[in-house]
């Protein structure tokens, strides 16, 4: 753990409260980030995850907000400035709601889902590339989009609104790499299979792990541990060549 908490800078986690969110932010601590978490509505999971690091010698602090409003991304982007200049994105914060057909699905939950995963995505990096883009004086910096293997594998009876969303996010990652490219940013993406978090829960089948395990060629779900490691070389000078890719963790699906 660094002594400072923010030797690489600051790094904004949306949805960072819990699963893969929690899980990268308590990483990029341990890494020497200063880390900024911004949640919805989990107050306690959230203050949880900046008293770990708080604890272990970091630095961290919890913004509540909407990432689908302009005005709440804004004021997430201002707080996390508090902690030290803005190195790097992941764009984690999603939703998903009960599973279904498209035939049963209402506009207003097709709203809900795009607004958050999509809107909100691109309101998040545009704030970030205001920020560390060379082009507007800053230092550089790293995006990382969290998609989902739903974007290829389209999610039929489950959730196909979520999968899209998704496979806007991925496109969002090609384009915008190729965008800042030369303004000192990279943009990349993980694509986590099915990983244990308190998602499937909010598709109405808390256990769906289990049930699909076996169709993974690993025969086991995925820990939220293992995306944050992809997440952090990602946000790393490891990965100082690689912009617009994507790295599957998925056990092989």
């Amino acid at each position: 753990m660094a002594a400072s908490g923010s030797s690489r800078g600051t790094l904004i986690v949306t949805g960072g409260g819990r699963g893969i969110g929690a899980a990268t932010a308590s990483l990029a601590a341990q890494r020497g980030y200063a880390v900024c978490v911004s949640y919805l509505r989990d107050e306690k999971a959230a203050a949880k995850v900046v008293a770990d690091i708080a604890a272990a010698g970091g630095k961290a602090l919890a913004v509540q907000g909407d990432v689908a409003s302009e005005a709440d991304v804004a004021r997430l982007f201002a707080a996390a400035q508090q902690l030290g200049p803005v190195t790097g994105l992941v764009n984690n914060a999603g939703i998903l709601e009960r599973q279904g057909r498209l035939e049963d699905m209402s506009a207003e939950r097709l709203a809900r889902v795009f607004s958050t995963n999509i809107t909100g995505s691109f309101l998040c990096a545009r704030e970030a590339v205001r920020l560390m883009s060379t082009r507007h004086g800053g230092r550089g910096g790293a995006i990382v989009n969290v998609s989902s293997m739903a974007a290829r594998l389209g999610a039929p009876g489950e959730y196909i609104d979520y999968a899209a969303s998704k496979g806007a996010i991925d496109t969002l990652t090609i384009g915008l790499a190729r965008e800042v490219a030369e303004e000192g940013i990279r943009v990349n993406a993980v694509r986590p299979g099915v990983i244990r978090t308190d998602i499937h829960a909010s598709g109405g089948e808390p256990g769906r792990v289990d049930r699909v395990r076996s169709a993974v060629p690993m025969k086991r779900g995925g820990e939220p541990d293992e995306v944050a490691r992809a997440i952090l070389w990602l946000l790393s000078d490891e990965s100082s060549y690689s912009t617009g890719t994507f790295i599957d963790v998925s056990g092989g699906r």
